[in-house]
């Protein structure tokens, strides 16, 4: 019998960011960026069965609403274990059996100190109106980044904060502000509707989880234009190329509207990555892109290109570029050469610094 819950308490206690189980193999926990193999007997098709009837029957007892996974190919949803933590699940088919991702999140909500986000990132919680994009690779931390900046807005000034998620990682409590919590199927249907729904619901604040496609994205820029902050993600790396998969989303003919739209409405994006340390740990590198006078005049004319120019030229006004910020934990010795070339956004220019190895 596998026993799951002796298997998420060992992820907690070893600080694994997520869990897997697969057939054919034994269970495995990622713990600093590498997968490392935990379980000693290879998983089998039912035992496969078995543990994803426990998470739903996990997901039933921390839930007003149980979901079913007779006839799932692939699903999302979260479950809380007491005194353990939140669990973010993926279960999906593969070769005919079942196999499951699981996401750890702890109860506490995440100290950006100790994580080493910037304090330009959660300066940028302070804007009131406007449109602030998290970006990254999946598993770059974006989610607990924008979780961060919530609590520094929740704790710091009143209003009302709305989030949209699939599914719902990090629970806030209310402090200053109220905070309206919502998981795409178990509380709406779409973050398409949700997203139309908050605009009636008074939002100060509004988190949209993933900018999926360019109706969401269609309201998400109405909503910055119309006064309220909105929070979101997109799976990207650099300001530039954000940028341009937002216009590339829409039609031709909107493209230029768009282009104005984002002109006016965006205020910073935000692009992350995840490296690991010589000590084993992981350590974030951000890009940083505040909007000002010559990047709104760059997004209108269609020049994004020049865009990672005024990035560099701008550290003054708390920009930075990804490979300033890489080459910058080089030089504090917390990284490899190899692992600053690896996660270079242009490479030639880290290797001038680091060499070619």
């Amino acid at each position: 019998m596998i026993d799951v819950m002796e298997i998420l308490r060992s992820a907690v206690e070893c600080e694994a960011s997520d869990v897997f189980f697969v057939a054919g193999a034994p269970y495995s926990f990622r713990i600093s960026g590498s997968i490392v193999t935990k379980g000693e007997a290879r998983l089998m098709p039912d035992d496969l069965t078995g543990i994803v009837e426990k998470f739903y029957e996990l997901q039933a007892q921390s839930s007003k609403e149980a979901l079913s996974f007779d006839g799932i190919r692939d699903a999302d949803f979260s479950f809380s274990v007491s005194r353990l933590g939140r669990f973010r699940a993926n279960v999906y088919k593969q070769r005919g059996s079942y196999a499951a991702v699981l996401r750890v999140v702890k109860f506490e909500l995440p100290d950006p100190k100790a994580l080493n986000i910037s304090d330009v990132v959660m300066g940028l919680s302070d804007k009131n109106k406007g449109m602030i994009l998290i970006t990254g690779a999946a598993g770059s931390g974006k989610s607990t980044t924008l979780a961060c900046m919530v609590d520094k807005i929740n704790s710091s000034r009143p209003g009302h904060i709305i989030t949209i998620e699939d599914p719902i990682e990090y629970v806030h409590a209310h402090k200053t502000s109220l905070v309206s919590q919502r998981e795409v199927v178990q509380d709406t249907d779409t973050y398409l509707s949700a997203l139309r729904a908050a605009l009636r619901q008074s939002p100060n604040v509004v988190l949209l989880g993933e900018m999926r496609d360019f109706e969401t994205i269609s309201v998400a820029l109405t909503a910055a234009e119309t006064g309220q902050l909105v929070l979101s993600t997109l799976h990207t790396i650099g300001a530039a190329h954000t940028i341009d998969r937002i216009i590339d989303v829409f039609p031709a003919g909107q493209q230029s509207q768009i282009r104005t739209q984002l002109s006016m409405c965006l205020e910073a994006v935000v692009s992350q990555q995840l490296l690991p340390t010589k000590d084993g740990k992981l350590m974030p590198a951000f890009e940083i892109m505040i909007m000002n006078n010559a990047v709104r005049n760059l997004i209108r004319e269609n020049k994004l290109h020049q865009i990672n120019n005024i990035i560099f030229s701008s550290s003054g006004e708390g920009m930075v570029t990804m490979d300033t910020s890489i080459l910058s934990l080089y030089d504090k010795g917390m990284i490899t050469p190899e692992t600053a070339r690896r996660y270079a956004a242009n490479y030639e220019t880290v290797v001038k610094h680091v060499g070619a190895g």
